[in-house]
């Protein structure tokens, strides 16, 4: 399966911003616009992380690099 990935650059100063954002993106993947999201943000991955959870027709991957968070989906059968 080949991710599809939103790269954002954005920062939140507060987790409440961060839960608000990751609302929409969650939304978008919902819709599978994408499935993956890679942001310099915790907050973002986080947030973005529990909301998809929620969802029980997809599986959560995360994954971190230096400067970097990943969250993405893949899709139960």
């Amino acid at each position: 399966m080949t991710i599809q990935w939103n790269v954002e650059e954005l920062l939140f100063d507060s987790l409440y911003e961060a839960e608000v954002w990751a609302d929409s993106i969650a939304n978008e993947m919902y819709a599978r616009l994408y499935n993956g999201y890679d942001t310099p943000d915790y907050k973002i991955a986080y947030s973005l992380a529990f909301r998809l959870a929620e969802i029980k027709e997809f599986t959560i991957r995360t994954a971190r690099t230096v400067d970097r968070y990943q969250v993405w989906v893949t899709i139960n059968s």
